[in-house]
C-alpha cells in the first residue's frame, strides 16, 4: 500500500495529510500554526512543516509528496539561498500604488488600456496581492535588498525546495542550488509575470521576463522551473521524507491553494467552489482562462491543464471573527444570533472591507455599517448583517464569473466558515442557488496528496491520469432566494 503526503502551507498554518495512493483513504495527519501577520520569514513555514510532519507520525514511509500553498507571496533569495527579507504575503497591501504604476506603464499612461493588456497577457489585472507588485515595491522602497535578489520563489516553491534538501549552506544538506527551484502553472500564473496560455503562440506557457523587468527593474534572476501537472520536481531528501522507501519520495510540482482545493474536490468545468477561509474565493474550472480587463476575475491555470477563474476577496472568515469579537460570542452563538434575525436584517447592512479589499480593488477602504436604527441595534441584527455582508461580496464575484460566460452548474460551499448553519442558510438566500456542502476536510492538502499520487502513478505508467478520489457531499440545500439582501447591499457597497 504506497502512501503519499499532501501539504497545505497556508496563511495561518501548515497541514499535512498522509493518504493511501490508490484509494485516497486518510491514514494520518498533523498540523502546526504559522505566526500572524502579512510579512513572515519563511523559516516559520519550515519550522511548522517539520512540526506538522512529526505530529503526522513522520514522513519516512511516503513514496511521494506535494505542497499546496498560499499564492503570490514574495520569497526573495540571494545567491547563497538565504531569504533576503521577510516574505510579503498575498494580503499585504503596501504594494497597491505599485500595482497602479505598473498598470499605467503597460498602458502607456492609460489605465484602461493597461488593465486590459495585463489581463490579455497574464489573465489578471494587477492588484497588491500579485507578486510582481511586491517586486516593484521592493525595487522602490528597499533598493539595496532588490539589488541582492538572485531568485524569486513563491511559498510553495520554497517549501518544496527545502523538502528536496536545498537551502542555505549552513542549514540544508544540499546547499543553495537555485536552479533546483520548481513550481507549477497554477502558482506561476499568479505572479503577474507568467503567461499560462503562451499567447505568443506557444503551447506550454512561459515566463514573461519583460514584465519581470518592468517590476523588479531587471530580469537576471532565477525563476522556478514550471513543471507539467504530474511531472516530478525531484526527490525529497531522505532525512525529511521517503527515507524508508526504495528510491525515496518523489516531489510533485505542487500547486497554488485554490488549484489544490479544486483538485482535492475533483472539480470539473461547470463546478463553482465558494471558499470561506482567510480570503473569500469564488472559483470555476474551465478549458481556457478569461481575460477580464475590469479586474473582477483573475484567470489563472489550475493543477490539471485547465484554467481556474477566481474572484477573490480579502475579507471572509475573519469577518465572522470580527463579529464574534464585537458580540462576545462563540462560533455557534454567532450562528444562532444571526438566524434569529430576519433576512435583510431589517435594513442593517455591513460592507465588509475590514482590511481593505481586493475585489473590488479598494486596498485603502474600511468597513461601513449602514441602516443603524434603534430597531436594528440588537446583537441578532448585527450578527446577521456580518454574515450577509461577507456572502454578498462573494455573490458579486459569482456575478462577475457569469458575466464572463463561465457556466454555473454546481455550487460547492467549502472552508471552515462553511460549517456554520447560519452561513449555509444565508448562502441559499444570497446566491439564490442550491448549495452543496462537502464533508469537512483539508481540501488543499488533499489536492496536494492527490497530485502526489498522480506523480507516483505517472512514474510507473507514463500518461496515467489523476487517481479517482471523491469528496463526499454532506448535504445539499435548496435555493431560497431573498432578493432584498443583495438589493440593500448593492445600494450601499460603493459608499466607502
Amino acid at each position: 500500500m504506497p502512501l503519499v503526503a499532501g501539504v497545505d502551507t497556508s496563511t495561518q498554518s501548515c497541514k499535512i495529510v498522509v493518504r493511501d495512493a490508490e484509494t485516497g483513504a486518510l491514514v494520518r495527519s498533523g498540523s502546526a500554526k504559522h505566526p500572524d501577520g502579512t510579512e513572515i520569514h519563511p523559516d516559520h513555514w519550515w519550522d511548522a512543516f517539520r512540526e506538522a510532519a512529526r505530529e503526522a507520525g513522520g514522513l519516512d514511509d511516503v513514496a511521494a509528496i506535494a505542497v499546496g500553498g498560499q499564492q503570490h507571496g514574495m520569497v526573495a533569495l540571494d545567491a547563497d539561498g538565504r531569504v533576503i527579507r521577510d516574505a510579503l504575503l498575498w494580503n499585504d497591501t503596501r504594494s497597491a500604488p505599485a500595482a497602479e504604476d505598473l498598470i499605467h506603464e503597460l498602458g502607456d499612461g492609460d489605465r484602461t488600456t493597461g488593465a486590459q493588456r495585463w489581463a490579455d497577457v497574464t489573465g489578471s489585472v494587477l492588484v497588491a496581492s500579485l507578486t510582481i507588485t511586491k517586486l516593484r515595491w521592493l525595487r522602490d522602497a528597499e533598493p539595496d535588498n532588490a539589488a541582492r535578489v538572485a531568485a524569486v520563489a513563491l511559498p510553495h516553491d520554497w517549501l518544496s525546495w527545502r523538502i528536496a534538501g536545498y537551502g542555505p549552506a549552513d542549514s540544508s544538506p544540499l546547499g543553495p542550488d537555485l536552479d533546483a527551484l520548481c513550481t507549477d502553472r497554477s502558482d506561476a500564473s499568479g505572479t503577474g509575470y507568467y503567461d499560462a496560455q503562451a499567447s505568443d503562440g506557444g503551447t506550454t506557457g512561459a515566463y514573461r521576463r519583460d514584465l519581470l523587468r518592468l517590476g523588479l527593474g531587471r530580469d537576471d534572476v532565477a525563476l522556478p522551473r514550471v513543471l507539467a501537472p504530474s511531472e516530478p520536481g525531484g526527490v525529497a531528501h531522505p532525512s525529511i521524507a521517503g527515507g524508508a522507501v526504495d528510491g525515496g519520495a518523489l516531489i510533485g510540482p505542487g500547486t497554488g491553494d485554490n488549484a489544490g482545493a479544486a483538485l482535492g474536490l475533483g472539480m470539473q468545468p461547470g463546478d463553482i467552489a465558494i471558499s470561506l477561509g482567510t480570503s473569500g474565493v469564488v472559483s470555476a474550472v474551465a478549458p481556457r482562462r478569461t481575460a477580464d480587463g475590469s479586474g473582477a476575475i483573475n484567470g489563472f491555470a489550475d493543477a490539471t491543464g485547465n484554467a481556474l477563474m477566481l474572484a477573490v476577496t480579502l475579507n471572509a472568515a475573519r469577518v465572522l471573527d470580527a463579529a464574534r469579537s464585537v458580540l462576545g460570542a462563540s462560533f455557534d452563538e454567532l450562528s444562532d444570533l444571526a438566524l434569529a434575525a430576519p433576512a435583510g436584517s431589517d435594513g442593517l447592512v455591513l460592507v465588509p472591507y475590514l482590511e481593505g479589499e481586493r475585489t473590488p480593488n479598494r486596498p485603502d477602504a474600511t468597513g461601513t455599517l449602514h441602516g443603524v436604527r434603534l430597531a436594528t441595534s440588537t446583537r441578532e441584527h448585527l450578527a446577521r448583517a456580518y454574515v450577509e455582508g461577507m456572502l454578498c461580496g462573494l455573490a458579486d464575484g459569482l456575478d462577475a464569473l457569469r458575466a464572463q460566460d463561465v457556466p454555473v452548474e454546481r455550487v460547492l460551499l467549502i472552508g471552515g466558515a462553511a460549517q456554520s448553519p447560519a452561513v449555509q442558510e444565508v448562502a441559499t438566500q444570497v446566491f439564490g442557488l442550491p448549495i452543496s456542502v462537502p464533508e469537512p476536510g483539508e481540501y488543499v492538502a488533499d489536492g496536494a496528496a492527490r497530485q502526489a499520487a498522480w506523480v507516483l502513478a505517472t512514474a510507473g505508467s507514463p500518461g496515467a491520469g489523476a487517481p479517482e478520489w471523491s469528496a463526499a457531499v454532506a448535504r445539499t440545500l435548496d435555493a431560497d432566494p431573498r432578493p432584498v439582501v443583495r438589493e440593500q447591499y448593492a445600494a450601499v457597497r460603493d459608499l466607502v
